[in-house]
């Protein structure tokens, strides 16, 4: 079964463009793991596209470099943020597929901070 996701399954990090109140798109690169018809983020509570994202779940993903460059075409998305099972799923898919930087680096730089991290379940939407 092809998704919409299928090119973004071996991608490892996207450009998540989140809105402003004002509609002013703000890019952000995030790390991806993909599981059939959805896919996982993460970030932290404090975080500019967390608070975008409170206020418009619409966003924008795109296939790009570590530093956020596009490097394919954007398919709007809508995420939803995860709590308790659904939240520790994603954390264990993430980190499967990103094992120094999410099993390791950001839950450390999380703690240490004393951030919240916060997961998000990603899903295309229709234009």
């Amino acid at each position: 079964m092809t998704t919409a996701l299928a090119p973004f399954t071996a991608q490892r990090t996207i450009l998540l463009t989140t809105f402003r109140r004002d509609g002013t798109p703000v890019g952000t690169a995030v790390s991806i793991a993909v599981e059939g018809d959805h896919a996982y983020v993460r970030s932290y509570a404090q975080a500019g596209k967390a608070k975008r994202l409170r206020n418009n779940p619409d966003a924008e993903i795109a296939p790009s470099t570590v530093t956020g460059k596009p490097t394919g075409d954007a398919m709007p998305a809508r995420l939803t943020l995860l709590d308790g099972a659904a939240a520790a799923h994603a954390a264990r898919l993430l980190t499967r597929k990103h094992p120094f930087l999410h099993g390791f680096l950001v839950p450390i730089a999380h703690r240490i901070k004393h951030y919240q991290t916060l997961h998000y379940e990603l899903r295309p939407r229709d234009r």
